[in-house]
């Protein structure tokens, strides 16, 4: 009797319900794989930059930042001067915004605010690497860093939710069939989870751009219909808005989105577009403005040194030299590098980032597939919206392009293609089936194990990732989280750090952290003596890796490079708090730490510690 229970339970659709379970379990399986093959602790700046932003709003410190930029403190004091002019005696510090907390100006805040949230719901996140050890590492080493982990977790689970977006969103405007093909080479794409694991907001950013695709289409395929009034079409219009607004405030280059909604609205909205193009406009407006008010208060700009981007990685600032100057000079700046970075930038953008765009060659798919015509009109008015938010995101990233996409050329806060791929990817799919139908195959097994042979064919990199060796978790060099927070937690909390790698210091140290000036002696000494005395100064393989002739020999004598030189020749003193068995072997190998409680002209005290 229970079997034949069983049996008509599944005649009657439990077989639905069973393959949803397994579609369940497949997922979990797929996910744990990529947690144990390819986790790797944060490598991105950015990613860690906006952690230990998050954990300050967290903990009640307001929008502040530990990694302090020496372009930020210029500005600060730029605006400082122009309204009360030049700082006295002993108020410099204070212009500068550096003695006390320190407000963030090269963030959006949408995602750190996320992160704060969860970090203040889940209270058990330890910071400490020793509780961090307790829990994700078994045998007494340090492997795993916890909040690392569950930020990547959050990343993860946004990029599941832009996954199902994407099937409702392909099931609307081809079938089941085409959906579920989408949806499984979207799991499987390689580069996709690596941006999940990544600590970036980029995944978040393609739930908000697919929700937006998913408002237009709505608005557009009812137009048509002539199924709504004047009022749902305003709603939706103010929606848009806002989705393109909170895309903004996550990353501020997503703003320029709102060129392509407005264009759709005029294309495609008949007698609707005036009402809506206002309505969309204010409600973005409504979102991004207050924010932008707030920095320009602060600083007389209205993005923070994130408006400076298009002059980084030029003739007159390259690198990451601007960000790291005290007093940058912009006489010397040629309005002519910005056209030669953006040429540059694009020449590179067409021939490496467009081929592999989603990171598999389905975007061959979908540049060939432009030549093909739709009968659905929705269709081929969604990809003229995927087309033109293309072209903007691309002069977008070819302007903003920094020494972020130098350092880590594919996952990087600046790719901002890759957040479109997943639309992309749906509209190569629809090519490839254009292509079957024109082929005469006789079975339908036959049809089934070509599209299956397509899929695993495009997923082959992530196949190859999860059948391989495992990465090594821990992104050394340069980051260590064990050295880091034990030499930050040697200092004070109100007292300085400078580094190579301040973003990681302010991230795993929680200390206040100042990036490497330009040089050792001028803009040092400008920190130490006007704002706030430098109390350590720690360097990794970021500068002790550099080139050795060029960055360190016939460098400037008040090169890092130079210091660094000086310092090998001259014993390490320790100071007195530090721990004999400690105590060094050799002199500047991978990890260097200065302790500096007097000028170095004067003396330098110096340990070494090795992970």
């Amino acid at each position: 009797m229970l079997v034949q229970n069983w049996v008509h339970w599944f005649e009657k659709g439990g077989i639905k319900y069973v393959r949803i379970g397994l579609g369940l379990l497949a997922l979990v399986v797929l996910m744990g794989n990529y947690n144990l093959r390819g986790y790797k602790n944060m490598s991105n700046p950015e990613a860690m930059d906006q952690a230990q932003l998050a954990r300050n709003i967290a903990d009640g410190k307001g929008y502040t930042t530990q990694f302090i930029r020496p372009l930020s403190m210029h500005l600060y004091a730029r605006a400082y001067e122009a309204e009360h002019g030049p700082a006295q005696a002993g108020d410099a510090g204070d212009a500068t915004r550096i003695r006390g907390p320190h407000p963030d100006i090269s963030n959006p805040p949408v995602y750190p605010f996320l992160l704060a949230g969860i970090m203040k719901v889940w209270r058990g996140m330890a910071y400490e690497v020793t509780g961090s050890t307790k829990i994700f590492n078994h045998g007494g080493g340090f492997n795993i860093y916890g909040p690392d982990f569950e930020i990547s977790l959050l990343g993860q689970f946004l990029f599941l939710g832009a996954v199902g977006i994407l099937f409702i969103l392909t099931r609307r405007l081809f079938d089941s069939l085409m959906a579920w093909t989408c949806t499984v080479i979207c799991l499987g794409t390689h580069l996709f989870w690596q941006f999940s694991l990544s600590g970036l907001s980029t995944t978040l950013l393609m739930v908000l751009f697919l929700s937006l695709a998913w408002i237009l289409t709505t608005m557009e395929s009812k137009l048509r219909k002539e199924k709504w009034s004047e009022t749902g079409f305003i709603i939706s219009a103010a929606l848009a808005g806002v989705l393109t607004g909170t895309a903004c405030l996550t990353r501020y280059s997503f703003g320029w989105l709102i060129i392509p909604v407005l264009v759709f609205f005029i294309l495609y909205l008949g007698a609707h577009r005036g009402i809506l193009c206002i309505t969309s406009l204010v409600a973005f407006t409504v979102v991004v403005g207050p924010w932008l008010i707030r920095n320009y208060h602060l600083t007389n700009t209205l993005f923070g040194t994130a408006g400076y981007s298009a002059y980084e990685t030029t003739a007159s600032f390259p690198g990451n030299h601007l960000l790291r100057s005290l007093d940058p000079n912009y006489a010397r700046f040629l309005n002519g590098e910005l056209w030669f970075k953006f040429v540059g930038n694009v020449e590179a953008l067409i021939s490496e980032d467009l081929p592999r765009l989603g990171g598999s060659w389905i975007s061959a798919f979908f540049l060939v597939g432009l030549m093909l015509g739709f009968k659905k009109t929705g269709l081929g008015r969604l990809r003229n919206f995927l087309l033109l938010s293309l072209l903007v995101l691309a002069i977008a990233q070819a302007m903003g392009r920094t020494q972020l996409s130098v350092d880590s050329p594919t996952v990087n806060s600046e790719n901002l293609l890759v957040v479109v791929a997943p639309l992309v990817l749906v509209y190569g799919v629809s090519f490839f089936y254009s292509l079957l139908d024109h082929l005469a195959i006789p079975l339908p097994a036959l049809r089934s194990m070509l599209v299956g042979v397509f899929c695993f064919v495009i997923c082959l990199p992530a196949v190859f990732g999860l059948i391989g060796p495992s990465v090594g978790v821990v992104s050394y060099p340069p980051y260590y989280p064990p050295t880091i927070q034990r030499i930050a937690r040697w200092m004070k909390p109100d007292e300085l750090i400078m580094s190579d790698v301040p973003w990681a210091v302010a991230w795993y140290g929680d200390r206040q952290s100042v990036w490497l000036t330009l040089d050792t002696e001028k803009q040092f000494f400008k920190i130490y003596d006007n704002y706030k005395p430098v109390r350590a100064l720690y360097l990794t393989p970021v500068t002790t890796d550099s080139k050795f002739l060029s960055e360190w020999v016939r460098a400037s004598e008040h090169s890092w490079g130079a210091f660094a030189l000086q310092c090998m020749s001259k014993p390490p003193v320790l100071p007195p708090y530090f721990p004999l068995s400690k105590a060094p072997i050799g002199f500047l190998p991978e990890q260097l730490f200065l302790s500096d409680t007097e000028r170095w002209s004067q003396g330098t005290k110096a340990i070494e510690t090795t992970p």
